[in-house]
């Protein structure tokens, strides 16, 4: 019998949006009112993908027509009260529309970092479910789950890898809160919508959720940061910089990147593209007052 081949499109130019965040450092605030630090457009372009930043002020209806143009979405660590602001309510249109759009056969995939995941466990669960369960400043290796070693995110891992990512301290983690394992496992929207993916431990002994992804949407979630382990370099934190670390963050990127590939938004045209993207701002400097190397203040 013949066989027919379902060709998927691919998008070979992705562009992946990244939600600013609310200065709130009064070291940062000369420079501007919201900030996307580099560490997280290095990653994307890494992994093939362009960037265009997300401000925190516009309308519903303008964060309508981004969605209708950009093929992913990227929340960012950081600080932020995660159901009243700005950070929070531009997420939850995003995610709505990411919902929508997934339902109808619109591919668009969502990942979200340290709070960006937190962000993600609130929209799924519809409440605030972060305790204590703080994991400042160390690296450890992941606690995998039968679900973390045949998951979308490890699959394509060299046996190599995944046996260091178990072994090794290749996950940066700065965090104070987090989703406790029993509260991820009692709550029945959360392990409905997510699948768990790998644990870890607090320095209080509390298990907590370190990686999750959508059982049926491209929705990934980690609490610690990839993206620190080959664009960050600060010597009082524990940023993992081996080869495996190097290894994983590149491995990650591309995952996420080839997840935007396969969403067909586009711009109008390219004079509207091209003044939409991160090369229309210059980076400013920061290690000398931050954590990370450079930053880009809007």
């Amino acid at each position: 019998m013949p066989t027919t081949v379902n060709q998927e499109a691919v998008n070979d130019r992705p562009v992946i949006g990244i939600l600013t965040q609310l200065v709130s450092d009064e070291a940062m605030q000369p420079f501007g009112r919201t900030y996307i630090p580099s560490s997280y457009v290095k990653y994307l372009e890494s992994g093939g993908s362009r960037v265009m930043p997300i401000r925190l002020t516009l309308t519903t209806a303008e964060y309508e027509n981004i969605f209708q143009k950009i093929n992913g979405l990227i929340l960012i660590g950081g600080a932020a009260d995660l159901e009243k602001s700005d950070f929070a309510k531009v997420a939850k249109i995003f995610y709505r529309l990411a919902v929508m759009a997934n339902d109808a056969g619109d591919f668009f995939p969502i990942w979200g970092t340290c709070m960006g995941m937190q962000l993600l466990t609130v929209l799924v669960a519809q409440e605030n479910l972060l305790e204590c369960t703080t994991a400042e400043n160390i690296a450890m290796p992941l606690n995998l789950t039968t679900e973390g070693t045949s998951s979308r995110m490890f699959k394509d891992f060299p046996d190599e890898l995944m046996k260091a990512l178990t072994s090794e301290p290749l996950t940066g983690n700065f965090h104070r809160f987090g989703v406790t394992v029993k509260t991820f496992q009692e709550n029945e929207r959360l392990h409905n919508f997510f699948s768990l993916l790998s644990t870890n431990v607090a320095e209080n002994g509390v298990h907590f959720v370190s990686t999750i992804e959508g059982k049926r949407y491209p929705f990934y979630g980690v609490q610690w940061h990839p993206e620190v382990n080959r664009f960050q370099w600060n010597r009082k934190l524990n940023f993992p910089h081996s080869r495996h670390a190097v290894q994983l963050s590149s491995l990650l990127a591309e995952f996420f990147v080839n997840e935007g590939r396969r969403s067909l938004h586009q711009f109008d045209n390219p004079e509207e593209e091209d003044s939409s993207l991160i090369y229309n701002y210059t980076p400013v400097y920061a290690a000398n007052f931050t954590a990370y190397q450079q930053i880009y203040f809007f």
